[in-house]
């Protein structure tokens, strides 16, 4: 992979075309985050969905309106700068581009969700392992049977991420972790992966 030194830099080769996959790893040491636009019509009850679920769904910033530019990412337009977009119509999946300039209008807000991959550069440089890394593969994802607190219309299932570790790997990951509370913090289960309803882990759901 190669080593991207900033956020601008990393954003530009997104913009243009020339970098289409995950961004763990890049920009290490920096913030990432996670986009959702909608209409300004359910913009409060999404609003009020990451407020009632702040360790999967912590906000980072609100945009007003049609603006694109995030105050914590000078000079970014989120309808270019990720490196892929997943489109939704009345609550089901369209289709996958890598821009949405046709799809944005002065109707919609944005939200910018903390990403796990923020934490990374600080568990290496505690010397924990990150097979996905090391493995130049996307962090693997499970559907559990925690449930969401809803909100209006939004409800959903919990998440997770999974990050393979020995015991005593994962108790320093919960250390270096939990500072990181803006980026989704300290793990929110440890060891047997059925208590949560994840029976085989060799398939994730996503990622």
């Amino acid at each position: 992979m190669k080593t991207i030194e900033s956020p601008a830099e990393l954003r530009e080769l997104i913009r243009n075309g020339k970098w289409t996959t995950p961004t763990s790893g890049a920009a290490s040491g920096y913030l990432q985050a996670n986009l959702v636009m909608l209409p300004a019509a359910e913009a409060f009850n999404f609003l009020l969905f990451c407020v009632r679920n702040p360790k999967p769904c912590p906000i980072l910033d609100v945009l007003e309106p049609g603006q694109v530019e995030p105050t914590i990412a000078p000079g970014a337009d989120l309808r270019t700068d990720l490196p892929r977009y997943k489109v939704f119509e009345h609550g089901e999946f369209k289709t996958e581009v890598e821009e949405v300039t046709e799809y944005f209008n002065e109707n919609m807000v944005s939200f910018l969700l903390g990403c796990s991959f923020s934490f990374e550069n600080a568990m290496l440089a505690a010397g924990l392992p990150i097979r996905n890394m090391e493995e130049g593969k996307n962090v693997s994802m499970y559907t559990t049977d925690q449930r969401c607190a809803p909100a209006g219309p939004f409800s959903a299932p919990l998440v997770v991420t999974m990050r393979p570790m020995t015991p005593q790997q994962a108790i320093r990951a919960v250390q270096v972790t939990t500072r990181f509370h803006l980026t989704h913090g300290a793990p929110v289960h440890l060891g047997d992966s059925d208590k949560i309803g994840l029976s085989d882990l060799s398939k994730p759901d996503f990622g």
